[in-house]
């Protein structure tokens, strides 16, 4: 599974709202999921369509949420850093796309059902 494109999508978004506040979504997801594909937080940022700066920051979030972190990194430059998702990033990242799966199939009858009633005219 690649990281999303940058288009929008319909449907459903899962957010999993931790007690404290923070949350882990579909974009936090993607990046975590760019990074185990890339070996590199700036280029799955880059996948994203997000800064260097807005990658890392949330690489920062996302290891402060968990007891453990999620992404290992190291300097390197020339081909020498990288970064990788621990144990418990791959574990986090594939409790919450199994979540998604979960959840998409739940209401699958009832989106469907949804996008009858819309209007998919170009009216804004």
């Amino acid at each position: 599974m690649t990281a999303r494109a940058k288009t929008s999508r319909h449907g459903l978004k899962l957010r999993f709202v931790l007690p404290d506040g923070s949350w882990l979504g579909p974009g936090k997801a993607d990046l975590l999921q760019g990074i185990a594909e890339t070996g590199s937080i700036s280029a799955a940022g880059r996948r994203l369509g997000m800064s260097y700066k807005r990658a890392w920051g949330l690489v920062e979030v996302l290891n402060d949420m968990f007891a453990e972190p999620l992404v290992t990194s190291s300097r390197g430059g020339a081909g020498h850093g990288g970064a990788a998702l621990t144990d418990t990033g791959q574990l986090v990242l594939r409790l919450f796309r199994t979540m998604q799966a979960n959840a998409d199939r739940a209401v699958a009858d009832d989106m469907a059902e949804l996008l009858s009633l819309a209007d998919m005219s170009d009216k804004k």
